[in-house]
């Protein structure tokens, strides 16, 4: 008889390893305890199993006591043998050979009289993985799938899954999905059924892409004996079991509308379900059916409301959150049928943001003429709510309202009375929607231009606030009394306005000004131009450029492009297409619906598209010379689609542009400026960029500076090259010829200097009447002149 286990090793703490010491100290007593037959020794096992698992939990490498556990297998305590299938099942893998050891122990279990041993033993020879192994599992999944207990049977239908994933052709040639089939329709217990349907579907989908055979077994799964079969035997599933059924039913085509009905008959309680899955996908049936039906759809529609609204306040936040994403869906795509439960989309106090945010927008979709009040009235109190993301919202939510056309007049001046909050971020949020609802409605400009023209522009901080003020400046500029001089003190602090945006919009806003005001506005737009010029924003440089040309070319025509009529705006923008929204409800039931988007923009990187992950690009791996192409182009684009993007787009442009890029030319210091850059300007732009030399400009370019107050002052015309003065008898033997012809290098510039001699070599082909010149001189005084001289003196020879 094996001695016991010394008292002290029982009293070691599990939850502290102590390394390679406790894992040589657990083989020993693994070793004392094989084959012992003491009455304890079933005891002192199971303790020692928990150390060994304690320390397999906590990271420690307990491998090297893999045999010791094999050997102590041999033991009829299920939590014994539960833990040592538990260990083997992990350390398998790892040891192929060792695992090898493991085949005889589990084998001799899986004919055990006790089926929770059986099915456990099985479990865990499915849970090799390992290939060198496969044959040793296909009489076990064999018998396992006739066993007389269901819980056998149960395991035993997903481990022929799993022996599908090993070795699929062990699968196939065992005719496993054959016997599946026949036990999903014959068993009478529905655990079994549900698991002999997942592993069908699981090996059927993964064969169909190689066997046609497949493709027509997955057919018959949607055939409607199968999906009757199992939707009249739905409440004896359990509720992940429930899921499965409904998301077949979900894909089973009826053939008239009798078939129909006859599944939402068997349907129809599984609405009022305490789980939220179960309810969410009996909706999906009902919705995916019903799609061809008009009528019945939206009778549907009226069903699913108060099952959705029971389960958003039943359960936990994160559930809520689930489902409110749902109701959203739906609420976007029928607005109408859920205008009279808006206050179920109140904010409660309780509420985490996210659940608050997705009401708000719900609240939005569904106002009317008949409940714009109500909810217009409760978003405005979340305007002074604690949580400032949330009253941002409401106010944006407000605004969104009002741009639908509904009870405007009252709107207008709730949002007007957010401005007399005193708070930043209720004024700049109120702004831009002032600026909105004067695009749609400008027959409200009187109102709002009355008070908004009492804010200052030094009590706004955010810049799309700030934006949003110049901008009502600019375009309104001949009702507001004061905006050229507000426009006049915002140019002052250019240098101190950090937003690009802001400087965009100040620009245009002056602009505007000055062609309907232009005595008060002439200091201010000179100050703009010159500002915007010397920017060392892109696009800020390149509007001021923009005007700056305009106006050199022609104020009138400057004055249509920067101030034509307008139309009142009848229709924003849309965030997310039509198509878009129908993929999300086609995938119903999914995270699709939680995410907002289709699942093929957010799997696997080798199904997105092309054109919907822009982060893809920059894992390409391409050529040097195409990668070249791809970047001039898109610099290119960048350079020739600016005003195609917003602000922050232009932003993240120039980020990501490169040193050499056109996007960072125009951040260079002055004096690195190129002249290529140099020379696309006119002498007066130079001049404005303090590139530091010589300026030349016409006088249609002075008076406009002189008018704007730029400040430029005229440079005078370097003189003209001295007079060419020869002599006409010179003198000059052909030895000092030579010589200097061999010493002198050849005139290419121009100096001050003395007399001197020209030498010149002339080679002339008479064959194509054309001639050769070299000119060398001593210093080159005059070297471009006597060219052209000499060219012309040849010409009369008939010479080119």
């Amino acid at each position: 008889m094996a001695p016991t286990v010394p008292s002290a090793a029982k009293s070691a703490s599990p939850s502290q390893p102590s390394g390679k010491s406790e894992v040589a100290d657990l083989k020993q007593q693994l070793r004392q305890l094989a084959g012992s037959r003491a009455p304890d020794a079933d005891d002192q096992r199971r303790d020692v199993f928990k150390r060994v698992i304690s320390c397999m939990t906590a990271g420690i490498d307990v491998s090297a006591a893999f045999g010791e556990m094999v050997l102590c297998s041999a033991t009829s305590d299920v939590v014994t043998k539960k833990m040592c299938y538990l260990y083997v099942g992990v350390h398998a893998r790892a040891h192929p050979d060792l695992a090898l050891l493991t085949i005889n122990f589990l084998q001799r279990d899986c004919r055990d009289q006790d089926p929770t041993i059986r099915g456990l033993a099985l479990r865990s020879l499915c849970s090799l993985r390992v290939r060198n192994l496969v044959e040793y599992l296909v009489t076990p999944l064999t018998t396992g799938l006739k066993d007389p207990s269901a819980y056998v049977r149960m395991i035993a239908a997903v481990g022929a899954a799993k022996l599908y994933h090993i070795s699929a052709t062990a699968c196939i040639d065992a005719d496993l999905p054959a016997s599946l089939k026949a036990l999903m329709l014959s068993d009478p217990d529905a655990q079994v059924v549900a698991n002999c349907l997942h592993s069908l579907q699981e090996i059927w989908t993964l064969e169909a892409a190689n066997s046609e055979a497949a493709a027509r077994e997955i057919e018959t799964l949607y055939s409607k004996p199968v999906v009757f079969y199992l939707l009249n035997k739905i409440k004896e599933f359990s509720e992940w079991a429930q899921c499965l059924v409904l998301e077949l039913a979900s894909k089973f085509l009826p053939s008239d509308n009798n078939e129909i009905f006859d599944i939402m008959n068997l349907l129809e309680d599984r609405l009022q379900h305490a789980n939220g899955a179960v309810v969410l996908s009996t909706i999906k049936v009902f919705l995916h059916l019903t799609m061809s039906m008009t009528d019945v759809h939206q009778q549907v529609y009226e069903r699913i409301k108060a099952p959705l609204l029971t389960l958003v306040g039943a359960g936990s936040p994160e559930q809520s959150y689930a489902v409110l994403c749902h109701l959203h869906l739906l609420v976007m795509r029928a607005p109408m049928l859920f205008s009279s439960d808006y206050k179920s989309f109140y904010c409660q106090f309780s509420d985490p943001s996210y659940v608050k945010k997705l009401k708000l927008e719900m609240l939005t979709a569904i106002a009317n003429e008949s409940n714009t009040y109500e909810i217009v009235t409760e978003l405005c109190e979340y305007a002074g709510n604690v949580d400032v993301p949330i009253a941002r919202e409401s106010i944006r939510a407000v605004g969104k309202i009002a741009l639908q056309q509904y009870d405007v007049n009252a709107i207008v001046d709730r949002l007007l009375q957010f401005l007399e909050m005193d708070k930043d971020f209720v004024t700049a949020e109120t702004l831009v929607l002032v600026k909105d609802l004067l695009r749609k409605y400008p027959q409200w400009s009187h109102d709002c231009i009355a008070v908004v023209g009492n804010i200052s522009s030094k009590n706004i901080q955010e810049p799309k606030g700030k934006a949003a003020l110049i901008w009502m400046l600019g375009e309104y500029s001949q009702d507001m009394h004061d905006a050229p001089y507000v426009l006049e003190s915002l140019v002052e602090n250019w240098d101190e306005e950090h937003s690009p945006e802001v400087r965009l919009h100040l620009l245009t806003a002056v602009m505007k000004c000055f062609f309907k005001r232009p005595p008060e506005t002439q200091k201010a737009l000179g100050a703009t131009l010159a500002a915007g010029l010397s920017d060392t924003h892109q696009d800020v440089h390149d509007r001021a450029l923009f005007y700056y040309r305009l106006l050199q070319y022609d104020p009138a025509v400057a004055e249509r492009v920067v101030n034509p009529p307008k139309q009142a705006v009848s229709v924003f923008a849309d965030t997310q297409s039509s198509e878009m929204k129908d993929r999300i409800f086609d995938e119903f039931n999914s995270l699709s619906v939680v995410y907002q988007k289709p699942s093929y923009m957010f799997t696997d990187k080798e199904h997105r598209g092309p054109f919907e992950y822009s982060e893809d690009l920059t894992n390409l791996t391409v050529g040097t010379e195409a990668q070249e192409n791809v970047i001039s182009a898109q610099r290119y684009q960048e350079n020739d689609n600016d005003l195609l993007l917003s602000t922050s787009d232009k932003e993240d442009n120039g980020t990501r542009a490169s040193n050499g890029s056109a996007t960072s030319t125009y951040n260079a210091p002055s004096d690195l400026i190129g002249s290529s850059l140099i020379s696309s300007q006119t002498p007066a732009e130079t001049s404005l960029i303090n590139t530091g030399g010589p300026t030349y400009s016409s006088q249609s370019n002075f008076s406009l500076d002189d008018l704007l107050g730029l400040g430029v002052t005229e440079t005078p015309t370097p003189p003209p090259p001295p007079a060419l003065t020869l002599n006409s008898k010179p003198v000059l033997d052909p030895g000092t010829f030579q010589r200097k012809w061999g010493q002198l290098a050849l005139a290419l510039t121009q100096k001050d200097g003395a007399t001197a001699f020209f030498l010149v070599e002339c080679i002339v082909n008479t064959a194509s009447a054309k001639a050769q010149l070299k000119i060398k001189a001593d210093d080159g005084t005059a070297a471009e002149a006597f060219s052209t001289l000499f060219q012309s003196a040849l010409s009369k020879f008939g010479l080119s």
